[in-house]
């Protein structure tokens, strides 16, 4: 939602832009803003999933509120990853200049390296995933972010899965703790 804002070049997207490249969260208002204007949308209406959101207790309350305190299905899914692995995965992103196509160097590496397989163009790091960012960001995960570990675990509503080993493997955990057909 936020990169959409962005690209899209709108003010909220803008806004929230100077806080993403410092690494810092974007602020509760702006957040709640853009995730109400999205969750609102004809495709959210028979469920959504949200990566990053919420960040806060505060934005996990809000959550409720935008929801109509009908959040008795809604689950939070904390994917456990150590956080060496976590810091390589970020930092080996690559993002096409020119159509936005998303590569990583050890998972999905394109064919020559640097150039987009898709359209040509140059691949670059975004700055959101240099390595003094992310561990930037890391900090601000364990002071504001862990809490809703406890936050969801009280409501039965927190599933932990395994997030080492490959994108399927991930994936079909994600998807058993869900009960959905894969």
């Amino acid at each position: 939602m936020l990169r959409s804002e962005i690209s899209r070049g709108s003010a909220l997207g803008m806004r929230a832009k100077g806080f993403m490249d410092k690494g810092d969260l974007v602020p509760d208002d702006l957040m709640l803003g853009i995730v109400r204007q999205r969750l609102s949308d004809v495709d959210c209406v028979k469920g959504f999933v949200l990566d990053g959101f919420p960040r806060s207790v505060a934005q996990a309350v809000s959550l409720d509120a935008i929801c109509g305190n009908s959040t008795r299905g809604l689950r939070a899914l904390s994917l456990e990853v150590p956080t060496d692995e976590l810091v390589r995965r970020l930092t080996e992103r690559r993002t096409c200049r020119k159509c936005g196509a998303m590569y990583h160097l050890s998972f999905e590496p394109p064919a020559r390296p640097g150039i987009c397989d898709k359209c040509g163009g140059e691949l670059y790091q975004r700055e959101d995933d240099r390595e003094e960012i992310i561990t930037a960001r890391l900090g601000v995960y364990l002071k504001e972010t862990e809490p809703l570990l406890s936050f969801y675990r009280e409501r039965q509503a927190l599933v932990e899965i395994e997030g080492t080993g490959s994108t399927e493997q991930v994936f079909r955990r994600v998807v058993a703790s869900l009960g959905v057909p894969a």
